[in-house]
């Protein structure tokens, strides 16, 4: 996904949570309202993640030195991380002790056609937000479903924002059936109750994007269609006698290492092998951009066996 469709989608999200985040707070303040509390403290939490995701993506875009001979685009798997932590840390931790202190003290909400109206404007700024990050997903979804898309994606900002929007927009519809049914029902314990299944979908919500970052930080390699093509171009050189082993790894959602063992037709000199390597790298490098580094060995599959054995 290209970085330009990364930082609209996080600019757009950051405006949209900054304005309701502020709008919320003022509604709690004034109603009193549990759920409203949890949603304000939603969006606040939302708004500094996708800082964060913006801090992440600038220090990913630093050039390699020696200290990180790869570069730093792995670093912005870290932040994405930090983000799932800071959803279940602070926004789900919130909204449980606000609905557990509000079924323990229960008090009507006041003024409650102010949180129906702040809700309102909370649902057309997050649905917007959510389009735009939406339509970002459809550009490099394929032919893969939506889920299947984000479990193959290397791009964590897209999906993180995507999910937190998603999740802000089922808390807004939880929050406004709590607060009607506390004023129309005359219980403001269920004001507590809708602040305790906000947390519960924040919780799980930083669960799923915590399980998608741990991949991308342990080291996952290019998507099967990548090493495919790789592999037919490797197929296409007549002088090459066998594959031996292909490994890859994303050091960022553009920045994928490729390492390739190969057996040559032993009638070639070092010389052809070298032109065949640079070939074979030229290729690669055209056809896939984002393979930044590429180490080639010539090695007979024979001995890649021996190498194998303990």
């Amino acid at each position: 996904m290209a970085v330009s469709g990364s930082r609209k989608v996080i600019f757009a999200a950051l405006v949209g949570n900054s304005l309701i985040a502020v709008t919320k707070f003022v509604a709690a303040s004034y109603t009193g309202s549990s759920a409203m509390l949890s949603e304000a403290v939603h969006s606040f939490v939302d708004t500094g993640n996708q800082s964060l995701l913006l801090y992440g993506m600038k220090r990913a875009a630093r050039p390699a030195d020696k200290f990180h001979p790869f570069g730093y685009g792995i670093e912005l798997y870290f932040w994405a991380f930090v983000v799932a932590i800071l959803i279940f840390g602070v926004g789900a931790g919130v909204s449980f002790y606000e609905g557990i202190d509000k079924l323990q003290n229960p008090h009507p909400v006041s003024s409650p056609h102010i949180n129906y109206l702040v809700l309102g404007l909370a649902v057309v700024f997050e649905t917007g937000s959510w389009w735009i990050a939406f339509q970002e997903l459809r550009k490099v979804k394929g032919e893969h479903g939506y889920f299947e898309a984000v479990r193959l994606s290397k791009d964590p900002t897209v999906f993180t924002v995507l999910f937190e929007d998603t999740a802000a927009l089922l808390g807004l519809i939880v929050a406004f059936i709590g607060i009607l049914l506390s004023q129309l029902l005359d219980m403001p314990a269920m004001d507590g109750v809708a602040s305790l299944v906000i947390g519960g979908i924040l919780a799980a919500t930083a669960v799923y994007l915590a399980y998608e970052c741990k991949g991308l930080l342990t080291g996952e390699g290019a998507s099967r269609a990548v090493v495919s093509e790789i592999e037919r171009i490797i197929a296409e050189e007549p002088d090459i006698v066998r594959l031996n082993e292909l490994l890859t790894m994303h050091f960022g959602p553009n920045d994928i290492l490729l390492n390739v063992s190969l057996d040559f037709a032993d009638r070639l000199s070092s010389a052809e092998v070298e032109n065949h390597v640079s070939e074979l790298e030229r290729r690669i490098k055209k056809r896939f951009p984002d393979v930044k580094r590429i180490f080639i060995e010539a090695q007979r599959s024979s001995a890649l066996s021996v190498a194998a054995i303990p």
